[in-house]
C-alpha cells in the first residue's frame, strides 16, 4: 500500500481554484472547497472557458451561456460566491503566455495563499488520456502562482493597477494521481453531490443512469479510494506543490 496521505495545510484563508471548464471542479474537489468554506474560509472560481464545446447536441452559442449558468448556481452550492470566465476557446487552450498572464492577473485579483487546479500531467494515472484543456490550464496555474508575484513578468498588468501578489504558499492539485494531501470528504460530500447535479445538462449528455444516482455514485466511490490511506477516512487527494 502507498504511504499515508498528509492532511492538507489549515493555515490559509483565500483559495483560488483555476481550472479549464465549468464541472471540472466538481468531481470530487467541490466537496473539498464546501468544507472550507463552511469553515469561514473564501474560495474563488477561474474557468478558462464556459465549456461551449462541451456537449456534441447543443451549439455553442447555446451551451456556452447554459453551462456557465450550471457553473455559478454550482459553485453556489459548494459556498462560492465568485466565478470568473476567462474567455478562452473550449477545446483548443494554448498553453503558453497568453494563459500564463490571464491566470497571474486572477491571482493578483484574488490574492491567495492556496491555488488548486486540476492534473496537469498527459494522462490519468499512466491509463486514461487527459484533455489538451486540463493540461494545458494545470501547467499554466503552477507556473503562474509564480509569475503573479513578479513585477517583471507581464509588467503592463501593474499598469492596469494589478500589484503583484506573492502570497501564494502553495498549488494543489486534484485529479493527481500522486497525491501527497487530503481533506476529509464527509462533511461536504453531500453538497459536493449536489454542486454536480448542478451541471444537469451536462450529466444527462454524458449517461443514461439517473443523474442524482450518477452523480452520489461517482463521487462517494471517487472519494472511498482514498480512505486506506487516510484512517479510513473518504478523501479529496491533492498533490501539494509548495511555492
Amino acid at each position: 500500500m502507498a504511504g499515508q496521505l498528509a492532511p492538507m495545510p489549515e493555515d490559509w484563508q483565500r483559495a483560488l481554484a483555476v481550472v479549464a471548464h465549468p464541472d471540472d471542479l466538481e468531481y470530487g474537489c467541490a466537496a473539498a472547497v464546501a468544507h472550507w468554506t463552511d469553515g469561514g474560509r473564501e474560495v474563488a472560481y477561474v474557468l478558462a472557458t464556459r465549456g461551449e464545446a462541451g456537449i456534441d447536441s447543443l451549439e455553442p452559442a447555446i451551451s456556452g451561456p447554459l453551462r456557465e449558468a450550471e457553473q455559478r448556481a454550482s459553485a453556489e452550492v459548494a459556498g462560492v460566491g465568485s466565478v470568473e470566465f476567462l474567455d478562452h476557446r473550449d477545446g483548443v487552450i494554448e498553453y503558453g503566455p497568453a494563459l500564463r498572464r490571464d491566470i497571474a492577473a486572477a491571482i493578483r485579483r484574488h490574492r491567495p495563499h492556496l491555488v488548486i487546479t486540476l492534473n496537469h500531467r498527459d494522462t490519468w494515472g499512466g491509463t486514461y488520456r487527459n484533455t489538451p484543456d486540463h493540461v494545458a490550464v494545470g501547467r499554466a496555474a503552477l507556473d503562474a502562482a509564480a509569475d503573479a508575484g513578479n513585477r517583471w513578468i507581464f509588467p503592463e498588468l501593474g499598469a492596469e493597477g494589478l500589484v503583484p501578489w506573492g502570497g501564494v504558499r502553495w498549488v494543489a492539485v486534484f485529479g493527481s494521481d500522486r497525491p501527497t494531501h487530503a481533506v476529509d470528504a464527509g462533511p461536504g460530500l453531500e453538497r459536493g453531490i449536489r454542486s454536480l447535479l448542478a451541471h444537469r445538462t451536462y450529466v444527462e449528455a454524458l449517461t443514461e443512469e439517473d443523474p442524482e444516482q450518477y452523480c452520489r455514485n461517482l463521487l462517494t466511490d471517487g472519494v472511498q479510494q482514498a480512505a486506506d490511506r487516510f484512517g479510513g477516512r473518504p478523501a479529496v487527494t491533492f498533490e501539494l506543490f509548495p511555492c
